[in-house]
Formats: structure tokens, C-alpha cells, sequence
């Protein structure tokens, strides 16, 4: 099956179906710089030289270290570059938590666009749902920021059907950023709305990710035609639909480069059925 090879977010932005998810360019467990840290600024210039366009990121990754990676390696940016970062999270002592206040998200936002170093954020996604705080004033946050001129396009990330629909009574939700892939398909309700819909979902862990434990069943697939398990994983999302944009990362420019040539791989459609029928066995419930 060919899949289509790019994705218009927002009606105006036109990238490539595979980005590249940033993330895994800070240090361990994702704080800090990594070891090498000329070697992350190379992985970043090797996307784009790929042909990468669309670079997904957050300011809670580092915290605000990868941000700074990827203005220290891209600025000036291609014009053709987008740049999607999320606000909402904190690290505090390195965990992970969420802070969805106005005060907060405001602030977060304006760092993100100083560390980035433009003047507006193409798409700027709420990171994670805070429950302490009313999910109308979250998102109306990010609205105004928005029509501020700050942000462009808004998105959203780890939510659920009903947070999706009460958004977007507030704001045009342009993206979903949720975690899906070959083996975790939980929110699939999730993408069938966005296909009805317009808008891109944007699944993170879209290989492993801890998520395809049992990814040697895609092992015969990708002996036929002699890739690896992840670019069948890969292969399957851009043919699954074409409101995917997987944004797969990696800090190895091998993998890098391994996973874009999956862009190459047509998987036939009795492959596909195949592959839908191991999903009730993989599927994570």
C-alpha cells in the first residue's frame, strides 16, 4: 500500500508524514544534556538533510534543554521547518508532573519561544491534562496565547474522546498527540474522530517505547522485505491512515536514518489485514 506522503496541520501547514520526535536527544531520563552532546546537534542537522520538516519537542524535555538543541543546531531555520513544542508538564527533581495553571502555562510559552528563538510557535500543544485545573481554562489559556499572536496553531496531547470534544468548543484544535502504535492502539476512538475531522494525530512511541514487547510477531513481515521490525511499525502507521504523523526519535544517527528510509516501505494489503489480526494479541489494554 502507498501512502500519502505529506499532512497539512491546520489547513496551512504542509509537512512530511515523519518527523522527528526530539526527546530522546537530552541526557538520562531525559534531563540534561546527553554525554555527547555535539552528537545531538548532528542528529538534528541530519533530519533535516533527510528531509525531515516537522520536529516535535517540549520544554519539560531537559527541562528546556532540547528546545536549546534545536535553535543551537537549526537557527536560522529552513522556511519550509516546523517546530511543535508542548507546555504544561514540570520536572521537578526529575519527575514528571503536570502544571496546567494560566500563570504557568504562559510562562511556559513565553520561555519556549525565547529558547527557540522565534517570535511565534507553529504548534504549540498543551503536553498533558492537569485534573486540578479546569480543562476550559487550560485550553482557554492557550487561546489566548494564540490570539496574542504567540502561538499559531493549538494542539492538544494525552487526552481522551471527551477532552477532545470539549476543546474544541473553546479553540480549533489543529493536532492530538497520543501514544499509538502497531501494538497500543487504546486510542483508536481518538484517531477515527480526528480522520472525521481534519486534524492530525501525532502518535508518540510509534515504535517500541516500551509498548511492542511482542514485536517479533512483526519478524516475518519485515524478513519479506528485508527491514527491520520498526520500519514494519513504522510502515504500518504511515499506511494506517492518513492522519498519522509519526514522530519517531532516536539519538543514533543509524537509527536516524533507518527509520526514515521506512518512508520506502509499501506493505501490501494482505500484509496490513495480517497486522490488524495480530493487534488483538498485542494490543495493550
Amino acid at each position: 500500500m502507498n501512502a500519502t506522503t505529506t499532512i497539512t496541520i491546520g489547513n496551512e501547514l504542509t509537512v512530511r508524514r515523519l518527523g522527528f520526535g526530539a526527546m530522546r536527544l537530552c541526557g538520562r531520563l531525559i534531563m540534561g544534556w546527553p554525554d555527547d552532546r555535539e552528537n545531538a546537534l548532528r542528529v538534528l542537522r541530519r533530519a533535516v538533510e533527510l528531509g525531515v520538516n516537522f520536529i516535535d519537542t517540549a520544554d519539560a524535555y531537559g527541562p528546556h534543554v532540547n528546545e536549546e538543541q534545536i535553535a543551537q543546531a537549526l537557527y536560522p531555520y529552513p522556511k519550509d521547518l516546523t517546530i511543535a513544542t508542548k507546555g504544561g508538564c514540570i520536572r521537578p527533581e526529575g519527575r514528571w508532573e503536570r502544571d496546567g495553571s494560566a500563570a504557568h502555562l504562559r510562562e511556559a510559552c513565553e520561555g519556549s519561544l525565547r529558547r527557540l528563538r522565534v517570535e511565534r510557535i507553529d504548534l504549540y500543544q498543551l503536553h498533558a491534562v492537569d485534573t486540578k485545573v479546569p480543562l476550559e481554562e487550560q485550553v482557554g489559556t492557550l487561546k489566548r496565547l494564540r490570539d496574542e499572536g504567540k502561538i499559531r496553531f493549538v494542539g492538544l496531547s494525552n487526552v481522551d474522546l471527551e477532552e477532545l470534544e470539549r476543546a474544541r468548543k473553546i479553540v480549533d484544535i489543529v493536532s492530538v498527540q497520543n501514544n499509538y502504535n502497531v501494538a497500543n492502539r487504546t486510542s483508536e476512538a481518538v484517531l477515527e474522530y480526528c480522520e472525521r475531522n481534519g486534524i492530525a494525530f501525532i502518535p508518540y512511541f510509534p515504535l517500541d517505547g516500551g509498548d511492542l514487547e511482542a514485536a517479533e510477531a512483526l519478524a516475518p513481515i519485515a524478513r519479506a522485505h528485508a527491514a527491520t521490525i520498526w520500519q514494519v511499525g513504522l510502515a504500518w502507521l504511515l499506511a494506517r491512515s492518513a492522519s498519522l504523523l509519526p514522530i519517531p526519535g532516536t539519538s543514533s544517527l543509524a537509527h536516524l536514518e533507518e527509520n526514515v528510509a521506512a518512508r520506502e516501505l509499501a506493505l501490501s494489503e494482505a500484509e496490513m489485514v495480517e497486522l490488524d489480526r495480530l493487534a488483538a494479541t498485542l494490543t495493550v489494554n
